[in-house]
């Protein structure tokens, strides 16, 4: 026993790794692996759906798509670049799990959400995430952790803990001094009318293999609106941060003269009255200013609208 608890300390050089997760409870048999993921599926199938509906009027369709077992590491970089993810925990059940949903879906769910018809929405194509649409993953991944929270024994009524989302390609790189661990995927497709994309929860087996999943029991909490949602929604992409650049026009000098550009010389505006500025985000121009200075900050003065607010906005969520 002695010996054992060393090998465990240390790490257990020369010992196969997936042995020594085996002798001390971290790697679970195939089977075992399936039919705690197959209750897992049955939790989001059920009640992810409602979760959704309740809250949004939107009907969403969720079922299993197989899970897998390895190195989390790797099943999280298996998932490939086109999810956004979250790192979680959830006290009294797991000190961490990943939570991953495909891009697609959050772009198709910010259309509708913000009031584009359903059948006008085509599946959208795999991109990274903007700023704004992370923010809508902040709330897409707090429905799938409620729902995992309501299904887990995990004693002491404490919430799940989500890091803020952040695109697959942004994954931070795993510390190479951490020990492996093995964990298992649940895969899960999701989507609604023509929109198809997929879920998935990467969970450490040392919690996984002691998890009993059952059905929440009903609460008498009164359910969010679909109106109360969508201005979340709305609220949300309003106070998103949105990185604005100007853009003034210089007097034109021949290539000679730019070719011997240095340190120090001065360029002047083409403009010699009010100097024009072009405002633009995301590569489109928004606002038509004007150059000045405001005691030790130079700044822009807002003169008209190149585009309508929900021009602007439709923009800037994409």
């Amino acid at each position: 026993m002695i010996m054992m608890n060393q090998a465990i300390q240390t790490g257990a050089p020369g010992m196969d790794l997936a042995l020594l997760a085996k002798l001390t409870g971290g790697l679970g048999d195939k089977r075992t692996v399936e039919r705690i993921s197959g209750d897992f599926a049955q939790l989001y199938s059920e009640f992810l759906p409602d979760v959704f509906h309740s809250e949004t009027g939107i009907r969403i369709e969720c079922a299993y798509a197989g899970c897998t077992s390895g190195l989390m590491e790797d099943l999280v970089a298996d998932l490939g670049d086109n999810f956004v993810l979250t790192d979680g925990a959830l006290r009294n059940w797991s000190p961490n799990f990943v939570l991953a949903c495909g891009s697609s879906f959050i772009i198709a769910l910010m259309e509708l959400m913000l009031g584009a018809a359903p059948g006008n929405i085509s599946q959208p194509e795999d991109r990274p995430l903007s700023a704004i649409e992370l923010d809508l993953a902040v709330m897409v991944f707090d429905r799938i952790a409620s729902v995992l929270r309501s299904g887990v024994n995990a004693p002491g009524g404490f919430e799940a803990s989500l890091e803020r989302p952040y695109n697959a390609e942004d994954r931070p790189k795993a510390d190479d001094l951490a020990r492996p661990e093995f964990g298992v995927a649940i895969r899960m497709t999701l989507g609604f009318g023509s929109i198809k994309s997929n879920f998935a929860l990467v969970i450490p087996q040392r919690a996984f293999l002691k998890t009993k999943v059952e059905a929440p029991k009903a609460k008498n909490q009164p359910a969010k609106t679909q109106q109360e949602w969508t201005d979340r929604v709305q609220d949300q992409v309003k106070r998103s941060q949105v990185t604005l650049e100007a853009r003034i026009r210089l007097q034109n000098l021949t290539l000679g003269t730019i070719s011997r550009l240095a340190a120090g010389d001065v360029i002047a505006f083409q403009d010699r009255g009010d100097v024009k500025v072009q405002v633009s985000a995301n590569g489109r121009d928004m606002y038509s200013c004007e150059f000045g200075r405001a005691g030790e900050q130079y700044m822009v003065r807002v003169k008209d609208n190149i585009s309508t607010d929900d021009e602007i906005l439709q923009h800037l969520i994409g």
